[in-house]
């Protein structure tokens, strides 16, 4: 009698094992196809820019004058690039005179100061000035760190404490770049351009003659300092990113 209890208990046992094992698998099957269903409805965007909530990420805003040949253009978050004048360019006129190419000219940099100008002789060319900074210059932790400021055509940049940066990389990194516009859109487009923008600017380096003899030559250097050293750009194209 005992040893058919036994036996009852264990096939009780089996079947009620077995029973367990079928549930499993049958809620693994259901679970398995709604998580490939939940998969498929979710957005291949990551959350972060898919989030209404998340920064907009300001398209690319391109503004070229057709009528002003460009020069090679720098690559993206590269150094300035300077090329020579290619043939058939020598001098561009302008309103109140003219500009003599010197060389070819491209920069991929952050706008580390903006100001206009009225009222000088300057300013009949190139209405506002662009201090620029690349390659180290453009790290956010380095820039608040310094105070820039500009000021009757020139840029200057102090700070407190030790240096953020080596002085000679701040000089070799950055400068003050007088924007000649090349036409009325392009005029537009400096006059968007705001600090911490990135910005490409296309052109040529120039040296500006008005109709009195007076004359303004570029830099054609990136580790210059003092008078003389800021790049005179006719501008040919714009770009903000």
């Amino acid at each position: 009698m005992m040893a058919w209890r036994v036996a009852l208990w264990s096939l009780g046992a089996c079947v009620l094992a077995l029973a367990v094992w079928i549930g499993i698998v049958q809620w693994q099957d259901v679970h398995a196809g709604r998580a490939q269903q939940a998969k498929a409805m979710l957005p291949t965007t990551p959350w972060f820019q898919a989030s209404p909530y998340s920064p907009p990420v300001r398209p690319q805003q391109v503004v070229a004058n057709p009528a002003c040949p460009e020069p090679q253009a720098t690559g993206d978050g590269e150094a300035p690039l300077q090329t020579p004048v290619a043939d058939g360019i020598s001098t561009f006129s302008v309103a109140h005179g003219r500009l003599d190419a010197l060389a070819g000219f491209s920069v991929d940099a952050r706008v580390l100061s903006r100001r206009d100008y009225s009222g000088d002789r300057p300013a009949l060319f190139s209405p506002l000035d662009l201090a620029l900074g690349w390659g180290p210059m453009t790290d956010t932790a380095t820039i608040a760190q310094l105070n820039v400021r500009q000021s009757n055509r020139w840029y200057r940049y102090g700070w407190i404490g030790n240096p953020p940066l080596d002085p000679g990389a701040i000089i070799r990194n950055s400068a003050n770049m007088h924007m000649i516009p090349s036409d009325a859109a392009i005029e537009k487009a400096l006059d968007a351009v705001q600090r911490d923008d990135r910005v490409r600017i296309d052109g040529w380096l120039v040296e500006a003659h008005d109709r009195g003899g007076w004359n303004w030559r570029s830099s054609m250097t990136r580790d210059d300092t003092g008078a003389g050293a800021c790049e005179v750009i006719y501008v040919c194209r714009v770009t903000r990113f």
